[in-house]
């Protein structure tokens, strides 16, 4: 028999076996959850990509609308969802993607709402919660728009090129003519904002973003235009001798600024200003003017040029008040019968031929001027060069003259130095010769007083001679051969023997 301990009723090993697998089927529960909101539940839009929900349960919509404005109501939704991810049920909700709206640069979007009221009778604007074309529009950029909701249609934004303007016509607004205006706005071409008709204001140049459901917009060309008066735009007319005469030029002018709007409104595009505005002004004072002149006259002569000017005054005149600006008038041909431009011919050739000779005297007469001023200029020169001769002849001779003078001057100097240093010089010659004499005479007078005293000595002077001569001749006489004959050899002391014999 087994133990008591050991039985457990059926169900309670069946609750163990639930609470064994109770992990596992609560883990599978949370794969099968996370699996189905994952996959069935995310919304995850894409870089530049939109969702648009649909609501599956919920209120009706009222006849006639077809977005939900409610998030209560059954149907699609107003609001977007943007990039990034989101999570409905199912169940309640359906989705759709789509790409955002991109305008391109140059462009701009016009909006179309899909949902709302019906307009009224003649309007042609939604206004708010009106079903139709919206005033609003889209600049070039990226915009979340619900393609069910509103519907977008591209166009080319107004470009206005330098040296243009741009005139608007408002599209939209009150009617001038049944609705309860003052009367001076009623007949005017303007209109001020808010009522449809030209407006005054002008679009600059550059990039404009209008509606063009609302304002249209022409280009106006401020630039200076030449409209050439020839082929079928001559201006013909008869003179006062009954000659037709035609005149072919041109015509400059331009567009005033502040008064494009207006031109533009009552006379039209450049094309319809030529040929209303100017041209038959033109024409009319030319039937006028040309009839007062004979056909001779605008050929050649003062008439010719006084008819342009008149003509490019008086088209000036009137023109400027309907806003046209002429700038300049020119008369290129004139073209006149043949029997009156043939004898007129001949004339201008003989004219030209005068003039030619004439010309040709100038240039004989300036030819020898110019001759003249050559040999002047010539004779200028070398009486130039003379002068710059004559002038360094001059300078040359000075410049020689001073440096003779200075030379002159140091041989002055200098013979003065050797005259002083001469005249020193004999100064001293002369002291040496004083002193010499001086010596001399001393050595003189010492010599005679000895020779004096030697002579005194000896007796006489004769006495002196003798023992002088035997006192020089003693020494050097070694032996004498002589006799007491005069004529020997002793004869030459007879001289010194005393007269008479010894004493």
């Amino acid at each position: 028999m087994s133990d008591s301990g050991d039985f457990k009723p059926p169900g309670a090993r069946a609750n163990v076996a639930l609470l064994a697998s109770l992990p596992v089927l609560i883990g599978g529960g949370l794969a099968a959850l996370f699996i189905f909101v994952w996959f069935f539940c995310r919304i995850e839009p894409g870089a530049g990509e939109i969702a648009v929900l649909i609501r599956k349960t919920g209120e009706d919509l009222p006849p006639g609308q077809v977005i939900a404005l409610d998030e209560r109501q059954k149907g699609i939704q107003l609001e977007v969802l943007p990039e990034g991810r989101y999570f409905r049920n199912p169940y309640t909700w359906g989705w759709s993607r789509h790409r955002i709206l991109d305008v391109p640069a140059g462009k701009l979007g016009v909006i179309t709402r899909l949902y709302g009221r019906e307009l009224p009778p003649g309007k042609i604007m939604a206004g708010e919660g009106e079903k139709g074309i919206m005033e609003e529009i889209y600049r070039p950029g990226k915009y979340r728009v619900n393609p069910y909701a509103y519907k977008v249609h591209t166009f080319d934004a107004i470009n206005i090129k330098p040296g243009y303007v741009g005139v608007v016509t408002a599209l939209t607004g009150r009617d001038v003519l049944n609705n309860d205006l003052p009367a001076d706005k009623r007949n005017s071409f303007m209109v001020e904002s808010g009522l449809k008709g030209v407006a005054g204001e002008l679009l600059p140049p550059g990039t404009h973003y209008l509606n063009p459901y609302m304002y249209n917009s022409v280009e106006v060309d401020l630039r200076s235009q030449r409209f050439d008066m020839s082929g079928s735009d001559v201006i013909s007319f008869l003179t006062l001798d009954g000659f037709t005469v035609t005149v072919e030029g041109y015509i400059e002018f331009g567009i005033q600024r502040g008064e494009a709007a207006l031109l533009t409104h009552r006379v039209g595009d450049m094309d319809d200003i030529i040929k209303k505005l100017i041209l038959p002004r033109a024409r009319g004072f030319s039937r006028i003017e040309g009839s007062k002149h004979p056909a001779v006259n605008f050929i050649v002569g003062e008439t010719r040029q006084k008819f342009q000017n008149d003509l490019e005054e008086h088209l000036r005149s009137r023109s400027k008040g309907w806003g046209v600006d002429i700038k300049a008038v020119g008369v290129r041909k004139v073209i006149v019968p043949d029997e009156i431009a043939s004898i007129n011919r001949d004339r201008e050739l003989a004219v030209q031929e005068a003039a030619k000779y004439e010309q040709q005297i100038i240039q004989a007469k300036s030819k020898a001027e110019l001759t003249k001023q050559e040999m002047l200029a010539i004779q200028n020169r070398e009486k130039v060069e003379a002068d710059t001769k004559r002038i360094r002849a001059v300078i040359d001779a000075e410049q020689d003259q001073s440096v003779r003078l200075i030379a002159a001057q140091k041989e002055l100097d200098v013979a003065k130095v050797e005259y002083e240093a001469a005249q020193f010089q004999a100064d001293a010659i002369l002291l040496t010769a004083d002193g010499e004499k001086d010596a001399i005479t001393a050595r003189n007078e010492a010599e005679a007083s000895v020779l004096g005293n030697r002579v005194n000595a000896l007796g006489s002077g004769r006495a002196f001679a003798q023992y002088t001569l035997y006192e020089k001749l003693a020494p050097n006489i070694l032996s004498v051969l002589s006799s007491d004959s005069e004529k020997g050899l002793g004869g030459i002391f007879s001289t010194y023997a005393e007269q008479g014999g010894a004493e």
